[in-house]
């Protein structure tokens, strides 16, 4: 396919964040910017106009406080008062460091101390946590709530309205020392530690420049604008939401919405009704077993796999309609409202792509990373491939660097989006950016059409001792295809007996699926039978060096990141490698 041929929208050009809010507020000054949900169940909205208003203030106190060119610390469950934390921050205070939430209080102290935050802005759940630790950070100078707390902790804690309320009184006073403030583009203002699924976590830093490119190349190739609204589901400390689900909404002007945690996707889903959400893997997975499953208990399976066969037939031959017409009540039970759905952090099963584009939704999948702030490539709206995360985004090229016969090779990036470096470690910077491009370590191809492919990531591939390469993705996408595996984890082992390296997994059954079937739970016997079965299933559709010789199961699911990747070097560390040689059997 020509580049040329590529459709895209037009788009407005920012210079900055605050440029951005700025451009927005002035083209939708009375829309809604987010729609919250209080404790007792009501709905209200904060306009752009009111966002604005609000960033100029708590910006205008944060800097009353001395915070002038220091790191601010961000954590909390998704809520507007992280977005309006984040933005005051970049906009003319100084860098903003979000922390996942799910940290251990050694690793938070550990984050906080390597950044040098002097302020970290939390809610009420984590206070005690930061109270704990300030006396070890000397660095960290102030804790800020967003939320009330008691009486008793007053004296070591700010409190966002108080600060609110003095910013108010500056801003009226005539202070324009924040409102002002110059921002260069291309300095560091976010400072983002990677979540670590295979190593020590590095801080990436990001620029305004960075992640203004990726915006604007997101937002050419999808239309929404302020009748669009937004739920936002992950965890917003991880750049793929934060850049995709708050910030590009920002941009383009869409209200957002914010879910109360993943046990009530269904409830907001119904209670918000977005045309929009962000999504990843893990989650469409588990709607698409739900409607499945349903759809089996019913005796209706039958007619549901024929429905998105002649669905998805139809829509080729321009009859797009019917899609929702046939799958009415899936649209109704995800809000009655959803058009678009963007699934990215890992590779979906081109088996649930198919099927919700065949039921009528848009299903962006793109592929990208922290360290390009972080999208690289996205399928479009009418030009995809199932199985493939897409083109580039415009001015971001790709290579593949020293493809092999297979035509795999390292992912290379290069673009405006690419981050300037590691935080204060310039040898593992050295190590990723070179001659003005990013090795992803992650391996891919590309095919004649420019569609990128992603294999696996480069540490994780299996070599075997001829040379050939094994990417335990790819495994792992075969096996979790199975209704009686929930998720597995592929590795390599070296077989004593010849010196070669044999593949093994680690697999987790889908208990419930397993024992609806059966009528009861399976014993430990017919459970080995059953996944053995499916393992020789996806050995058949292997090459021989490829296929799985050992496995085990285990009945506790994988440690995840928050974005719901499995932390492959967690849980081989805790492979007993030596009980396996002898157990390589599976032919």
């Amino acid at each position: 396919m020509s580049k040329n041929k590529l459709k895209y929208f037009n788009v407005r050009k920012i210079v900055d964040l605050r440029d951005m809010v700025k451009q927005t507020t002035e083209l939708n000054p009375g829309c809604s910017a987010f729609t919250l949900k209080d404790s007792n169940g009501n709905f209200t909205s904060i306009t752009y106009e009111k966002f604005l208003e609000s960033l100029d203030v708590f910006g205008t106190a944060l800097l009353d406080l001395g915070l002038k060119n220091t790191k601010i610390a961000v954590m909390s469950e998704n809520r507007y008062e992280w977005c309006l934390t984040y933005l005051a921050v970049v906009n003319g205070v100084g860098v903003i460091v979000p922390l996942d939430k799910e940290l251990p209080i050694n690793e938070m102290a550990s984050l906080l101390s390597r950044s040098e935050a002097s302020a970290i802005i939390t809610s009420a759940s984590y206070i005690d946590i930061f109270i704990k630790i300030k006396k070890d950070l000397p660095d960290l100078k102030y804790i800020i709530s967003m939320d009330s707390i008691d009486e008793g902790k007053k004296d070591e804690i700010l409190l966002m309205s108080d600060l609110m309320e003095k910013g108010q009184n500056l801003v009226e006073s005539g202070n324009r020392e924040y409102i002002d403030a110059e921002i260069n583009p291309e300095e560091m203002s976010m400072l983002i530690f990677t979540s670590g699924t295979t190593d020590k976590s590095k801080g990436v830093m990001l620029s305004h420049k960075n992640i203004c490119h990726d915006i604007m190349g997101v937002s050419q190739l999808l239309t929404a604008d302020n009748r669009d609204s937004i739920l936002s589901i992950l965890p917003l400390h991880h750049t793929y939401e934060c850049t995709a689900g708050f910030l590009t909404m920002v941009y383009l002007g869409v209200s957002i919405g914010f879910c109360e945690g993943l046990r009530h996707i269904s409830k907001n889903l119904q209670e918000y009704k977005p045309s929009i959400i962000m999504s990843v893997p893990l989650i469409l997975e588990s709607v698409y077993n739900r409607i499945e499953k349903k759809a089996r208990k019913e005796n209706k399976y039958l007619k549901f796999r024929f429905g998105l066969f002649i669905a998805s037939l139809l829509a080729k031959l321009g009859f797009k309609d019917i899609q929702r017409k046939l799958f009415n009540e899936v649209h109704e039970n995800l809000g009655g409202n959803l058009r678009l759905i963007i699934s990215g952090a890992s590779a979906l099963n081109p088996k649930i792509s198919k099927a919700f584009r065949a039921m009528g939704f848009n299903l962006l999948q793109g592929y990208g990373l922290t360290e390009c702030s972080p999208i690289v490539t996205v399928n479009r709206l009418e030009e995809y491939k199932d199985g493939s995360v897409g083109l580039p985004l415009a001015g971001v090229e790709v290579k593949i660097q020293n493809p092999g016969r297979d035509k795999i090779g390292e992912i290379l990036v290069r673009g405006d989006n690419v981050m300037l470096g590691y935080y204060k470690n310039e040898e593992a910077t050295r190590e990723v950016l070179k001659d003005g491009w990013l090795y992803t370590g992650d391996y891919g191809r590309i095919d004649r059409d420019g569609f990128l492919y992603v294999t696996g990531r480069k540490k994780n591939v299996i070599v075997t001792k001829n040379g050939k390469n094994i990417y335990p993705e790819d495994i792992e996408l075969y096996l979790n295809q199975s209704p009686y595996i929930l998720e597995s984890l592929v590795y390599g082992v070296s077989d004593p007996e010849d010196g070669e390296t044999k593949v093994c997994a680690q697999i987790v059954p889908n208990s419930e699926t397993i024992e609806e079937e059966l009528g009861r739970l399976p014993s430990e016997e017919e459970l080995h039978k059953i996944i053995l079965a499916e393992v020789k299933k996806v050995n058949k559709k292997l090459s021989s060096y490829k296929r799985i010789r050992h496995f085990d199961i285990r009945k506790e699911e994988f440690e995840k990141t928050t974005t719901k990747k499995i932390k492959r070097y967690v849980e081989l560390l805790s492979v007993n490698i030596s009980n396996l040689t002898n157990k390589l059997k599976i032919k």
